[in-house]
């Protein structure tokens, strides 16, 4: 079965931010400190503009190579459902970010739990719509 420009991209994004964060919070935990310091603030700038130059790259060599990128009724409902799904993970994450803000000193903890659920939650979306594709929708 042939990959639609939709569902390359959505690799793109799922190994991207895979290899871009877990490089991240391999560099940072376990901490040191209570806050976040000056070399954690280095190292998410790092990977931010690693992400976003991985992606700009990518998605330009995947419109090249497939010039079709039309979009239909089955792909609005599978980013719909991997949106929702995402969106479960977000507010979980963000309560227990907020739970950890509260029951911790400093600001390292929270900072990372609502990181981490930031990037669990888009790996969650973008997972729910890679499966959705290999399955029929």
């Amino acid at each position: 079965m042939r990959m639609s420009f939709q569902e390359k991209s959505h690799w793109l994004v799922f190994l991207s931010l895979l290899a871009v964060f877990g490089y991240y919070f391999s560099r940072v935990l376990p901490a040191g400190s209570i806050n976040v310091e000056p070399e954690h603030l280095g190292a998410f700038t790092f990977a931010v503009v690693a992400l976003v130059i991985t992606q700009i790259v990518g998605h330009t060599v995947i419109a090249f190579v497939d010039r079709r990128s039309d979009t239909d009724e089955r792909d609005r409902l599978i980013a719909l459902r991997g949106t929702r799904n995402g969106g479960y993970v977000l507010s979980t994450g963000v309560f227990l970010a907020l739970s950890a803000a509260v029951v911790t000193d400093g600001n390292f903890l929270f900072t990372h739990v609502l990181l981490g659920a930031w990037v669990l939650a888009q790996l969650v979306e973008t997972g729910s719509q890679l499966l959705l594709y290999r399955r029929g929708g």
